[in-house]
């Protein structure tokens, strides 16, 4: 119904006699097409005026399509650990919701919830089951004597009341990462500014070329400066403001700060422990930005993620600023929280959702005595509530255990916040969420990727002489595989970085644009700072924006401008970069962290062997993917690398052991093999099940503090041919000995290689040099028949290669030094695009210091490039 009245007995009159939408007249285009669409798939659509009507109209029209799905299997008689299963939730969040829905309809139990939805015509149901007693937590507040006191037999189909959306539709069959053009821009806090500069800022924008910024996501209380106190204007005249200016909009939901009056309404939320906060540190080591010590307002992030007031305020907060812009035409996508990551704190609320965790995922606590070898010690538990708290547990059985439930935690926080998105959102808008830079083994970034429409990543890097594209490209080749293709950086150096002024090192001329081109020719199809202009206060007034502290043209917006010039003309040409990878690193989340908590070394972790291995592929201009253990495709890769695998099931190594018999070609780490998936330490001869495919065997081992030369250097790699930190005692079956120990007790093999069905072993018994690994690594590869003219190229200049949009081949060559370097160009004839100059094959082009070159082949396949995997 298209109409001007928007009284309450209208609307109820309307939707009592079957409208199936209800909009008002003075409606835009925007929302008369979306209601339309709605109500031709099957949906009722009100205008935000109507359902403002709709309060006290009794059919649950106020009822998320994510609760009335949680109702419908109430209707069923599931308990709270079988709702979450049902929704591949933690039980803790399914717990939150049916509290939410007994709130929501104004009843104490869940027979009454059932019974007023079957009432109010809210759920439909034929004769049939009978709902069960409730034996798991309740809701405070929730049922008598802690049983329903109401048996109701019933069956409900799957027609919901249509009334309770505006609910999301799923998009059409597009893949959000690919886009039109790259996008260019910064993060945009006009609020953190000493003076409105609003216009000023939006004019040097426009002038520079930005296309893209991205706002709101660190500003609670701006949002709502009180409890329930919602600030509009302020976002709107900037969005109002960008729009007019043609700059598109990501629009953040506000959650990783949460503003003053909520911690002191609610001071549980934030999280505690003993302990004092960790040194800042090094900005371009990877662990950078340090975690500060929660227990106390004032740092991100501090607060417990299950904590009920937390959820409840962050879900209202999240639905006001999304239901209030998700029409504005500016906005192209929303971030969900910033660079989230788990606390790791037991609280009252992480303690329980993980106890329902091992109750449920190993039904007796018999099963973790075993697994865990809990007799040891005398730690056995008879009764699950004789479980310890993780605090003290030193038992690594359990902390890995442990370690995987936070993951869980923060994929169902992030897929929460998704799914409330999801039901605002218009179909041309994409979810995203940003990691920071490098690879997270406190996270499970494939599951959250899972629940997000495109992949973000964060990554700053090192500047002046030690400006290179390791940390670059290994950000965003882990970002490119987490989907299979093209992800948003959504922050990255502008000028200078760091939580405080002693790592002040602005980059040389031309470095900036440099580092644009490398994540793109990575497979980026935005490139955004943080952020548009410096800090005058706070913790991070020296990690510089575009505009320095004096807010006007700099350096910086020159260089800036130059790009966003580049980019206008070039943007439909370099977007959405397809690529054909056939090399892996095999990640295994599981084993880094077993090793933490038992490592064998103070200098060397697993993490350390991953870099060192992407960075012998980085040297040889090889591209990878990275591949999580259990990835049934395997096979897509020629060669896969693999880092200790320390910690994998025996179905896991017997895959990896099946890939080499089928004809992959591995190189892998020393421990490997050697614990279970619960870090038990397997009860046969190392490496276990991989014995046959590594073809060789040992049982001890021995740390070796000091480097030892190895022989007979078939890499030829001179004094850089050493063994340190440990060295496993392999005694071959089958393998070849390439290099051994020279010891005179433990002159062992230290690199062997072993073939296996069509395929080939290359095992490391211990930690080798930078120089060696890549040699080994190139050697493999050679091998596989995957080395040529890259490999040859001086060591300063770094290529990457893909297929645009039309199928046209990309080569990107970029001059990471000060010095001119020339190289012969290797592929078919074409045009480099930044100079628009022709290129024959074999032809010398000079590439300047940090400058670049990007030659277009001219011939192309007759059909488009296909979509990365």
């Amino acid at each position: 119904m298209l109409t001007v009245h928007s009284g309450d007995e209208d609307v109820h009159r309307a939707l009592d006699a079957g409208a199936q939408g209800y909009l008002l007249k003075t409606a835009s285009r925007t929302e008369l097409v979306d209601t339309v669409r709605a109500v031709h798939a099957g949906m009722r659509r009100l205008s935000r005026e109507a359902a403002e009507r709709m309060d006290e109209y009794p059919v649950g029209a106020h009822l998320t399509p994510r609760e009335i799905e949680v109702l419908r299997l109430l209707s069923r008689g599931l308990t709270n650990n079988e709702i979450a299963a049902e929704l591949h939730v933690i039980g803790t969040t399914a717990k939150w919701f049916v509290k939410n829905i007994l709130e929501k309809i104004g009843v104490n139990d869940r027979t009454a919830a059932v019974t007023t939805a079957l009432a109010r015509g809210i759920l439909h149901c034929d004769r049939g089951r009978t709902i069960q007693k409730e034996s798991d937590g309740l809701p405070s507040g929730g049922y008598r004597d802690g049983m329903l006191t109401t048996m109701v037999r019933l069956s409900c189909g799957a027609a919901i009341f249509a009334a309770a959306a505006s609910t999301y539709q799923p998009s059409p069959p597009v893949n959000p990462a690919r886009m039109k053009t790259i996008l260019y821009g910064a993060a945009y806090y006009p609020e953190y500014m000493p003076y409105d500069r609003l216009d000023t800022d939006v004019e040097m924008m426009k002038k520079a070329g930005l296309s893209v910024v991205r706002v709101g996501e660190s500003t609670w209380s701006s949002w709502e400066p009180r409890d329930g106190e919602f600030q509009f204007a302020w976002m709107q005249r900037m969005l109002d403001r960008l729009h007019q200016a043609n700059i598109h909009v990501i629009l953040g939901t506000p959650t990783y700060s949460i503003p003053t009056w909520l911690y002191r309404k609610y001071p549980d939320i934030v999280v505690t422990h003993n302990g004092t906060a960790p040194p800042l540190g090094d900005p371009y080591s990877p662990t950078y930005p340090p975690s500060l010590t929660p227990g106390y307002y004032g740092p991100r992030q501090n607060y417990d993620f299950l904590n009920p007031h937390f959820r409840q305020h962050a879900e209202r907060i999240i639905r006001e600023v999304i239901g209030h812009f998700k029409d504005h035409p500016a906005v192209i996508g929303y971030q969900i929280d910033n660079e989230t990551a788990p606390t790791g704190v037991a609280t009252e609320y992480t303690k329980a959702a993980f106890l329902r965790r091992l109750q449920q995922k190993y039904r007796t606590p018999d099963t973790i005595n075993k697994i865990w070898g809990l007799a040891y010690w005398g730690q056995l538990v008879a009764d699950w509530a004789d479980l310890p708290p993780p605090d003290g547990v030193l038992n690594p059985g359990y902390k890995l255990e442990w370690e995987n439930f936070q993951h869980d935690i923060v994929t169902d926080y992030l897929a929460w916040q998704a799914s409330i998105v999801n039901e605002y959102k218009r179909p041309d808008q994409f979810i995203t969420t940003c990691f920071s830079g490098g690879v997270h083994t406190n996270l499970d970034q494939w599951a959250i990727g899972r629940n997000l429409d495109v992949v973000a990543v964060n990554p700053y890097f090192a500047t002046q002489d030690r400006l290179d594209a390791r940390g670059i490209w290994l950000t965003g080749d882990l970002a490119r595989s987490l989907k299979h293709t093209n992800y948003l950086v959504t922050e990255t150096n502008a000028q200078t970085i760091g939580w405080d002024s002693r790592t002040q090192y602005p980059q040389y001329p031309g470095q900036l644009r440099l580092v644009v081109y490398a994540h793109l020719a990575a497979g980026a199809n935005m490139v955004s700072y943080w952020h548009w202009s410096s800090l005058h206060y706070g913790q991070e007034t020296y990690w510089k924006g575009v505009l320095s502290h004096d807010l006007e043209p700099n350096r910086a917006y020159a260089e800036v401008s130059r790009v966003a010039g580049e980019l206008e003309r070039l943007g439909p040409q370099l977007v959405n970069l397809a690529k054909d990878v056939k090399v892996g690193i095999l990640y295994s989340g599981d084993s880094a962290n077993a090793i933490r908590y038992m490592p064998f070394s103070d200098r060397v972790d697993y993490m350390s062997v991953l870099r060192q291995m992407h960075g012998a592929l980085y040297d040889l201009n090889i591209e990878p993917d990275f591949v999580r253990v259990g990835d049934a495709n395997l096979s897509r890769y020629a060669v896969l690398l693999v880092p200790p695998l320390y910690s994998a099931s025996d179905d896991d190594l017997l895959q990896l052991a099946e890939y080499v018999k089928g004809g992959g070609h591995v190189v892998m780490a020393f421990k490997s093999g050697f614990t279970n998936e619960h870090s038990t330490v397997r009860h046969v001869m190392a490496p276990g099940p991989l014995r046959a495919a590594a073809g060789f065997h040992y049982q001890e081992f021995t740390s070796v503090p000091e480097p030892r030369r190895l022989t007979p250097d078939r890499y030829q790699v001179g004094d850089r041919n050493t063994g340190s930190v440990w060295q496993e005692f392999v005694v071959p079956d089958t393998a070849e000995v390439v290099e051994s120990f020279e010891h005179p007790y433990w002159n062992f093999p230290a690199i062997t290689r072993n073939r296996y069905g069509k395929g080939t072993v290359v095992y490391e018994a211990t930690v080798v040099t930078n120089e060696l690994q890549r040699e080994i690594v190139r050697d493999l590869l050679t091998a596989a028949g995957l080395t040529g003219p890259d490999q040859r190229l001086p060591q300063a200049i770094k290529v990457r290669h893909g297929r645009n949009a039309n199928g046209t081949l990309l080569h990107y060559y970029l001059n990471f030094s000060g010095q001119d370097q020339s190289i012969s160009y290797p592929y078919g004839d074409g045009t480099e695009l930044l100079t628009n100059s022709s290129v024959r094959r074999d032809q010398a082009v000079s590439v300047k210091p940090w400058d670049l070159a990007i030659v277009a082949e001219h011939s192309r396949p007759s059909a488009p490039a296909r979509p990365l995997r």
